[in-house]
């Protein structure tokens, strides 16, 4: 995702950025798998689908793709964020909005007039078999607003901006104490609490066009994105001990392997409609929120405190596709979807496929990723 990493090294050590690079490597990766989950079986919105009819394969990959949101966004807020005061007092106010547009807003543009008409094209053309033109479907194409999986990059210049604008109002936090782990977990609570009351109004899948925001995640988005700004100014992740890490991984298993199905057995035992878990005044809501902010911030803390004590040096592969994770997020679709519709017609499970089409799509699309920064000026802009 977008940072000053590497040209912030005036005011951290090389040592101390790996292995905020090596996590980007690793969501980005995660990001891939989650979209290829959703091709052939989990639920959540894609532009094709195939899903298999294996009852267990779906709850398994349900179970993959909610673990993998309730953190793995959140934590690109965080990553995004937390190079941001050092780049702003480096740049000041003028050339640090004028620097987010450029690399925000083009491959915004460009995703939404060049990326998305093709994707659906090729969905429409090879995944769903019209008979059609690229010239022709153009011709009947109307969706030319649509940020697609850049609707995080829609988010985050948003969220820069709001920095802008509200930074000269407020003092930031400073000298303050890496929380403690019952801190954390009543600032989990908090945010889950807060979840519940926004999807009242925006349940799960409801979407704000054209944008693509879906605001039930998003008090996840903006806890992560202040909570980034934060640890920087404070060194936080300095702080982070393998003891703390190990904690809130156990936290994970936890949460993950004994409630997460706990919870979905209770709403079966009880006949409970499944679409409760989406938002409104009732217990499965509630208790779906509170699961996905303490797993979230939990698998976070362990991924973070892991990764600064196992990643922190310089890995000459890793290094090879940590600058390219920005292209690679971006260009990520086009891949998953041209791989996924050219295995369309063939006659095996789509679990089968999935196992093909999810390693492919993570290589190749970094591949891709790293290759588009060879274009002139692409590095300026990714």
């Amino acid at each position: 995702m977008p940072t000053d990493a590497p040209s912030s090294l005036t005011w951290r050590t090389q040592s101390k950025i790996h292995y905020l690079d090596y996590d980007k490597i690793l969501l980005t990766a995660l990001v891939i798998l989650h979209h290829v989950s959703i091709t052939y079986g989990a639920p959540g919105g894609w532009y094709y689908k195939q899903p298999t009819t294996d009852a267990m394969a779906k709850v398994g990959l349900t179970l993959l793709v909610a673990t993998n949101q309730s953190f793995f966004m959140g934590l690109f807020f965080l990553l995004s964020s937390y190079f941001i005061e050092p780049s702003y007092q480096r740049k000041g106010a003028q050339k640090f909005v004028l620097d987010r547009l450029k690399r925000l807003g083009i491959p915004l543009v460009f995703y939404s007039l060049v990326l998305s008409p093709v994707m659906n094209f090729l969905v429409y053309r090879y995944g769903h078999h019209h008979q059609v033109t690229f010239l022709q479907f153009l011709a009947g194409y109307d969706n030319w607003i649509d940020p697609g999986v850049l609707w995080f990059v829609a988010a985050l210049l948003l969220f820069n901006v709001m920095y802008v604008v509200f930074r000269p109002r407020y003092s930031l936090p400073d000298a303050l104490k890496l929380p403690s782990r019952s801190s954390i977990l009543w600032f989990a609570v908090a945010v889950g609490l807060i979840s519940f009351l926004v999807r009242l109004i925006f349940p799960v899948g409801w979407v704000l066009h054209p944008v693509g925001f879906q605001l039930c995640y998003f008090p996840q988005y903006v806890a992560f994105f202040a909570i980034g700004i934060v640890a920087q100014q404070n060194h936080w992740l300095d702080q982070l001990s393998l003891q703390l890490g190990k904690q809130f991984f156990r936290i994970a298993l936890v949460m993950v392997f004994m409630v997460f199905p706990l919870l979905f057995v209770v709403t079966t035992k009880l006949a409970l409609p499944m679409s409760s878990f989406n938002g409104g005044w009732n217990g499965q809501s509630l208790v779906l929120c509170l699961w996905e902010q303490i797993t979230g911030i939990s698998i976070s803390i362990a991924l973070l405190s892991y990764s600064r004590h196992h990643w922190n040096v310089s890995n000459v592969f890793l290094n090879t596709f940590a600058r390219s994770t920005y292209s690679t997020y971006i260009l990520h679709p086009l891949i998953v979807i041209g791989l996924s519709v050219l295995l369309a017609d063939v006659s095996i499970e789509p679990l089968i496929k999935l196992l093909i089409v999810a390693p492919l799509s993570i290589i190749l699309s970094f591949i891709v990723g790293k290759l588009t920064l060879k274009l002139p000026g692409a590095d300026k802009i990714l």
